[in-house]
This record gives C-alpha cells, structure tokens and sequence, in this order.
C-alpha cells in the first residue's frame, strides 16, 4: 500500500484508552485547522467500534463545533444510546483542550431486504479519460500559486475532474460538480474502513461548489469556508478503493451559509451513499 493511503489507514485506526472512549492523531492536509473529513471518518470508526460486527452504518449527522488543533491528539468519546432489535444508535463527541470540537449521532442496522429504487447516475466520461486533478492544477496557467501549491500536498484519494474548469475557476459557474475519485492504492476487505474512508472523502470540494455561482477564487484571504454540519447515508455496499462518482449540486447559498448536497455512485451506476452539508460562507470583497 502506497505510504499516503497507509498513513491514512492507521490515521482511522484509533487507540482504544476505556470502553467508549478513544484516542486519535490528525495530518496536515493545508488547512487553517483539522480536516472536516479526518474528523468525520475517526468518529465513524470510533462509533463502529462499539457495535456488533453484522450491523453497519446507515446514516450519520454531525456538527462542527469548534477548529480542530492539528498538534493536539483528538479523544472521542462514545455514548451507546441504543441497541435494538435492528438498529443501533450511537452518539460521538470529539474532544480537544477539554472543549468538545464536534459531535455526531450515528444509526446502524442489521442487513434486511426490502424495497428497491435509486435515481439514475447522470452520463459522463470514464475516469481513464480523465486528467488527474493535481496534474491539471500544475499545468494550468490561470491557477493561483497559493492553489498550486496547496494541491502538491499528498493525498491518499485521487480524482479526475468532470467539470475541472468550473471547480478552479474564479469565473461565476454553475453550482454543481462531478468528479471521479478513488483511494490510490488497494485497501484491505473491511466494510467498516471503506466507510470510514468514504466519509474522510466525502468533505472534498463539497463547500466549494457553494461558491462557484460568485466567482471567488480559491483560496482567498478574503474568503473564509467552513464546514457547520455534514449528513449522510450510506445506501448499499462499496469498496472506495474503486473508482465512485461524486455529483454535487448547492441548490442554495444564504445568511453567510451555503446547502451542497452529494450523490455517490459506483462505477456500475449504483448509488452507495448520499451527503449533505451546509458550511459556512464569509466574503469581504
């Protein structure tokens, strides 16, 4: 395995301290504070290490609370709200210099059948003809330095751009994006690690669609973007170590706040999981 995605790996693998209660380290990725989705991806683990193995994760809704402190190591505490008959229900608090930082309440279940139906993955290229993102941005002309620079930073995901030009532009755009991404290397059968990468991922440019209609660049000193919550549902089984479709719309953007909603599919047009996200929005022009 490609050291990157390793690192991310053992990133998700928490250290256990007590029962419910869990202790893990953060990576640099560029930010001014922890990624969202590093966070996102421990608690999931965090929860899932508390349920019984044959129950996985649906659903998931969690809050941003406070900037996480990349130095610091992260504890998560676990609360085992529920255990059912089919659904187990967990709450994750993660904790940093004694203030909690974020929070999230998780819904498991037992594998039923039941009703069938899904939306159509919309028609697009295939990832094999696709540039991959990082290179785009290095060769691009009309790219910011400060953007250049940030996409030379190693990631254990890779993706290849439907719409590259909407998503770096600083021309008004659409408010939507599509692109293809899967981790960069193969990762072990554990349906439990593939969620959890899933939702590491699942943050990627999703507040950056919000801002394509304005034609702001990215990053600006005079844009600040912040993830407030995340939802989401995780429809069918997936290996993210495979190639998967993310189709992000913001059907709105107002009171310093921007909605982007998120459609993941797999390469065979099956819809694996759904996200929304409402992150906040500050622009001093």
């Amino acid at each position: 395995m490609q050291p990157v995605l390793a690192d991310l790996v053992q990133v998700l693998k928490l250290e256990q301290l007590e029962d419910n209660l869990f202790r893990g380290a953060s990576r640099d990725l560029g930010y001014p504070q922890v990624f969202g989705g590093q966070v996102l991806g421990q608690a999931l683990a965090a929860a899932s290490a508390t349920v019984a193995a044959e129950r996985s994760v649906h659903s998931l809704h969690a809050y941003f609370l406070l900037p996480g402190d990349v130095a610091a190591p992260i504890i998560y505490e676990v609360d085992r709200s529920r255990d059912g008959g089919s659904f187990s229900s967990r709450r994750a608090v993660a904790i940093q210099h004694g203030q909690p930082i974020f929070h999230m309440s998780a819904s498991f279940q037992l594998e039923q059948a039941g009703l069938e139906h899904q939306s159509s993955m919309p028609q697009v290229p295939a990832p094999e003809v696709l540039p991959d993102l990082r290179q785009l941005v290095a060769q691009s002309a009309d790219v910011p330095a400060e953007l250049k620079q940030w996409f030379q930073i190693p990631l254990p995901i890779e993706f290849r751009a439907v719409n590259a030009p909407q998503l770096m532009s600083a021309h008004p755009s659409e408010a939507s994006t599509q692109f293809w991404f899967r981790a960069i290397d193969t990762l072990p059968n554990d349906a439990v690690l593939h969620r959890c990468v899933l939702a590491y991922a699942s943050d990627f440019y999703l507040l950056r669609t919000s801002t394509q209609p304005h034609g702001i660049a990215f990053p600006s000193a005079q844009l600040r973007l912040a993830s407030i919550d995340h939802a989401m549902w995780f429809h069918r089984p997936l290996r993210v170590d495979e190639w998967l479709l993310y189709c992000i719309d913001s059907p709105s953007a107002s009171g310093a706040r921007g909605l982007s909603r998120g459609a993941i599919y797999d390469r065979a047009g099956t819809l694996v999981a759904s996200v929304a996200q409402e992150g906040l929005i500050r622009y001093t022009p």
